[in-house]
C-alpha cells in the first residue's frame, strides 16, 4: 500500500504542486501588510502620553499663535485668485505636448500655438484690468 502511494507520487508531475507554492510569498505580503497597521496602533498606543497640555492642544498655523477664530470669511479675491491660478496653470499644460512634437507640426503648429497663448493673455489682462489680480 505505501509502495503504491509513493509510486503515485511519484509519477505526478512536479508542477502540479508548484502553483500552489509560488503563491506562498504572495499570502505572507498579504499577512504582513494585514498585520502591520494594527501592530503599528497598539504599539503606538501604548508609548504615546496619556494627558496632554494647553500648548499641545493648541492650533497650529505656520508658526503664528492663532488669533481669531479658524471659521473666518475670507475675501471672494482670495477664491477669484485661486481659481485664475487654477486655470492658466492647467492651460499651460497644454504646452507640453506640443512642445514634444513641436517638429511635426512645423508652421501649422507654430501658428496654432501663437493664437492659444495670445488667447490666454486677452485672458489675463482681462482680469488684470478688472482688479482681480489686487490683493488690496
Amino acid at each position: 500500500m505505501m509502495n503504491t502511494l509513493l509510486l503515485i507520487l511519484q509519477s505526478a508531475p512536479p508542477t502540479a504542486q508548484a502553483p500552489v507554492f509560488s503563491y506562498l510569498p504572495i499570502m505572507l505580503f498579504l499577512v504582513v501588510a494585514a498585520a502591520f497597521p494594527g501592530v503599528a496602533l497598539l504599539v503606538l498606543r501604548v508609548v504615546r502620553p496619556r494627558v496632554y497640555d494647553s500648548k499641545k492642544m493648541m492650533p497650529y498655523e505656520c508658526g503664528v499663535d492663532p488669533i481669531k477664530d479658524a471659521r473666518e470669511r475670507f475675501s471672494v479675491r482670495f477664491y477669484i485668485i485661486a481659481m485664475l491660478f487654477l486655470i492658466f496653470d492647467v492651460e499651460t499644460v497644454f504646452l507640453l505636448p506640443w512642445a514634444i512634437i513641436y517638429d511635426s507640426l512645423a508652421l501649422f503648429g507654430l501658428i496654432e500655438m501663437l493664437v492659444f497663448i495670445g488667447i490666454l493673455v486677452v485672458g489675463y489682462y482681462y482680469a488684470w484690468r478688472k482688479g482681480a489680480l489686487n490683493w488690496v
